[in-house]
């Protein structure tokens, strides 16, 4: 009796850690978002496979404990890391009433890090990373930690930049950055992170960012007051070169 709980990665297998492979390898059973599933599918065609739609995520973590309960072993997939707006929280939460239920986390490559590999080297110094989704939670709270992290002058990394209902949030968030600081601290999108079609944007301003179009396949990385373009990548010096 045992769940697997394995971040992918960005994007293909080659992106994929060991760890993740093997964790793959060993289970009887996947289990993930229908998107996810399809990453995968070729790669274990022996496998047996539990593919659910957006807003299922209970539901796809729930048949994986009553899986594992009966007796499998099973892997839940995410992308990125699963423990970053992943899958592993919900599953530990249901299997609180089973301790002697394994549960095991793999890591995986959260698209901050491999967003910011494709850009240059933005997350040197101090980051923050906010979802700007509000389906779990509310704006309000998004806007606070915003602004908090603009008045740290943190570097801030922002998932799920817009959809069909919020196509104005990037915009929303930019304004509220630009109350805290300097309106041309530069900016890097990248979108598809580790899939067919990727490709990213260096952006001067944030005047210019919050004019763009992004979608959920996008990872936007907003640099602070020390963040620079060297050769059209993003740079935030830690300080090592004084």
């Amino acid at each position: 009796m045992k769940i697997y709980v394995v971040g992918l990665g960005p994007g293909g297998p080659e992106q994929m850690t060991n760890r993740a492979q093997e964790a793959l390898r060993k289970s009887d059973i996947l289990v993930g978002y229908t998107l996810y599933i399809d990453l995968i599918k070729d790669q274990f065609p022996d496998k047996k496979f539990i593919a659910t739609p957006m807003k299922k995520e209970v539901d796809r973590c729930r048949t994986a404990v009553e899986k594992a309960l009966e007796g499998a072993t099973v892997a839940v997939v995410s992308s990125g890391d699963a423990g970053v707006y992943g899958m592993a929280g919900i599953v530990l939460e249901l299997a609180e009433p089973y301790p002697f239920l394994e549960v095991e986390v793999i890591p995986g490559t959260t698209a901050a890090c491999s967003g910011a590999a494709v850009l240059g080297a933005p997350l040197i110094h101090d980051f923050a990373v906010i979802s700007l989704s509000d389906l779990l939670t509310p704006w309000e709270k998004i806007e606070a930690r915003l602004a908090a992290a603009a008045q740290g002058d943190f570097v801030i990394v922002l998932y799920n930049p817009s959809s069909i209902k919020r196509h104005d949030y990037l915009k929303k968030a930019c304004d509220i950055v630009m109350r805290h600081q300097d309106a041309d601290l530069p900016a890097g999108i990248v979108r598809s992170i580790g899939r067919e079609g990727e490709n990213y944007e260096i952006v001067s301003s944030l005047t210019e960012l919050r004019e763009k179009k992004v979608d959920m396949f996008t990872t936007v990385i907003i640099g602070n007051s020390q963040t620079r373009v060297i050769n059209n990548k993003l740079v935030t010096p830690r300080g090592y070169k004084k």
